[in-house]
């Protein structure tokens, strides 16, 4: 039976680990992120690797940090066959993946070289991209660099976001990295490898970068949108307050206003503009200090004062 040890953190890596056992892997060990707060009531909560770890009787360590640690030990004494790593969140020490009998391999949510690093499914969308896949590769100790064992496209539709993305690819990864391990351990894969010069890196999100800039295409307003939900939610400041944008749509007209205008309000409407004369509908908002709200509960609050022709958005 082959062994595996298994890294992996978010719901994304766990139909992967759930696929690795239902297919008699031997799962030594699953390394996953330390219980973390979550919410606003910061509640410790385990990761969802862990909590399905646990369930299947499997050994569950968590380090802090990998290097120097005495998990990094403990999972180099178990010699496993493979390591198979799924958004687990670290970096890998070389003494660790030198660590196993036949190799250690990612399973990755971009069409590689394209996109590289912690938010590749948020910058697929965000860019406007019309599809984004999964790459299987060799770990290597440079970010994402290794060789790719293989890939599959899916498409991204006009209703994604990146919790309905992650959700697909993870089913692919399970299925592509289940379709590839045979062939990988009877040695008949054929590594290729990365294009340098085709390198795009995706960088995770930071908090200065999650405003909407309505300057842009509403279709990419609306990207934005989509890349940051479910979490942390784009915003905008209407009205000197901020305000979290959480469903948008891209409406089939143009306008000459200014961008951040007003184009049209009705009871259940509120169209801004946007760049390139386009025009853009919110349908779900959140002020601050608010819960969520369908635009027409905001139009009828906080957003009666709005009118056709004003600039909200600077």
């Amino acid at each position: 039976m082959t062994t595996v040890v298994f890294m992996g953190t978010p719901s994304f890596a766990v139909p992967i680990l759930q696929g690795l056992v239902d297919s008699k892997y031997k799962v030594l060990a699953a390394v996953t992120q330390p219980d973390r707060p979550v919410g606003r009531k910061h509640r410790i909560q385990q990761s969802p690797v862990k909590q399905l770890a646990l369930k299947l009787g499997i050994p569950v360590l968590q380090p802090e940090k990998l290097s120097g640690s005495d998990e990094l030990q403990q999972v180099i004494d178990l010699h496993a066959d493979l390591i198979i790593t799924a958004a687990f969140g670290q970096f890998l020490p070389t003494r660790m993946l030198q660590s196993v009998k036949v190799a250690a391999v990612n399973v990755h949510g971009s069409l590689l070289p394209k996109y590289r690093g912690g938010a590749p499914v948020q910058y697929a969308i965000m860019n406007g991209d019309q599809e984004t896949g999964i790459s299987l590769i060799y770990m290597v100790k440079k970010m994402d660099a290794g060789d790719i064992l293989a890939q599959q496209a899916i498409p991204i539709t006009k209703n994604d976001d990146t919790e309905s993305m992650f959700a697909k690819l993870s089913i692919v990864g399970r299925n592509l990295l289940l379709d590839t391990l045979p062939k990988l351990l009877a040695g008949d894969v054929h590594p290729i490898e990365q294009d340098e010069s085709q390198v795009v890196f995706s960088p995770t999100i930071k908090p200065g970068e999650e405003q909407l800039d309505f300057s842009q295409p509403a279709a990419l307003v609306d990207a934005k949108v989509r890349a940051l939900r479910p979490d942390p939610g784009a915003y905008t400041v209407i009205g000197n307050k901020r305000t979290k944008i959480w469903v948008t749509e891209v409406i089939d007209q143009t306008t000459d206003d200014e961008v951040g205008t007003v184009v049209h309000k009705d009871k259940h409407h509120l169209y801004l503009s946007a760049g390139s004369g386009s025009v853009l509908s919110v349908l779900e908002l959140q002020p601050a200090g608010k819960p969520k709200q369908k635009i027409t509960d905001y139009l009828n609050g906080i957003g009666q004062t709005l009118t056709v022709g004003q600039k909200v958005i600077n």
